[in-house]
């Protein structure tokens, strides 16, 4: 954990915003309360904003999933919105395995501003955690939230949600993503979580034009909201050797490939609901009025249909 030295150079509210991390999101009883909060008041107003014109495709699986240990959801990353559009999916869907949430965020705007402080109480009960220093002088509590991350992917339930491109992609075309960092292959490499890849497009940064958009009459056939969800990435083959940069860098590289390799589903899905191959009653939208879980109740029992992960 880091020592004094590497709090030294952090700003009197930063060291408040970093201490009150710690003391809530650290405490199984705060992750708890955090676990209903998001699963139940969060949840309930994000599914009327993005909810109605969401599609989860390849979902069903993971709302019974029972993982042994802790799960890393892997995304492209175009708006600040795109961990909590899974974790829409996950608890519409009736799971409720994930309920010791971490999204490790750069600390600029979230552990440095008190107006950046609420908003992550406020809407994710500080998820939003821990924070990433990208300040070299702060390197020792950069390298401290990386043995946080993998200490808490040692507990089953813990969910990890991260972004092998390290930074939102502003570029125009949503399917071309930047160059993975090697991050995320040195937390995957050390702490051997079930890495979960998702590719989502359809939402943009802006929180008014994400509500008007999903009050539009044809949303889902002109702009709807896509998830894929891929199976479980096998890694293995990096996990022989010694922990080093190169795997570090290769794991990164291949997760970022599983998660391209959802993008011709994502289109498929996308060109269907424009020529409106996809009825309105799809167990599939996120949020309807037919309520999605209780229409894929009978297939999940069953079986029918769905495709199962293969497990490492």
């Amino acid at each position: 954990m880091a020592d004094a030295n590497g709090e030294a150079g952090l700003s009197r509210f930063e060291r408040f915003a970093l201490a009150l991390g710690r003391k809530t999101q650290e405490n199984d009883r705060y992750k708890r309360f955090q676990f209903w909060f998001l699963s139940q008041l969060t949840r309930s107003w994000v599914r009327q904003v993005i909810g109605p014109r969401t599609y989860a495709d390849n979902v069903e699986w993971l709302l019974d999933y029972q993982p042994n240990g802790g799960v890393m959801f892997a995304a492209n990353h175009r708006s600040f919105f795109d961990q909590w559009i899974n974790m829409l999916c996950l608890y519409e869907g009736g799971a409720t395995w994930p309920w010791r949430l971490y999204f490790p965020v750069r600390s600029n705007f979230f552990y440095e501003r008190p107006s950046g402080l609420l908003v992550n109480y406020l809407v994710g009960a500080g998820a939003m955690y821990p924070p990433i220093f990208r300040d070299s002088k702060k390197a020792a509590l950069t390298k401290d939230a990386v043995d946080r991350i993998i200490e808490f992917l040692d507990m089953p339930g813990t969910c990890v949600g991260v972004h092998p491109e390290g930074t939102r992609n502003k570029g125009p075309d949503p399917y071309e993503l930047l160059p993975a960092q090697p991050g995320i292959g040195q937390i995957v490499l050390r702490a051997r979580p079930t890495v979960i890849p998702f590719f989502i497009n359809g939402v943009g940064n802006g929180f008014l034009s994400a509500v008007a958009g999903s009050q539009k009459k044809n949303a889902r056939r002109d702009d709807p909201i896509i998830v894929v969800y891929g199976e479980p990435v096998d890694y293995s083959e990096f996990t022989q050797a010694k922990p080093r940069a190169t795997l570090y860098k290769k794991t990164s590289d291949l997760i970022r490939e599983k998660i391209i390799a959802l993008i011709p589903r994502e289109q498929e899905i996308r060109e269907r609901c424009a020529r409106g191959e996809i009825r309105d009653d799809d167990p599939h939208w996120v949020y309807t009025r037919w309520g999605w879980r209780h229409r894929l109740q009978p297939r999940l029992r069953q079986g029918r249909g769905l495709r199962r992960p293969r497990h490492r």
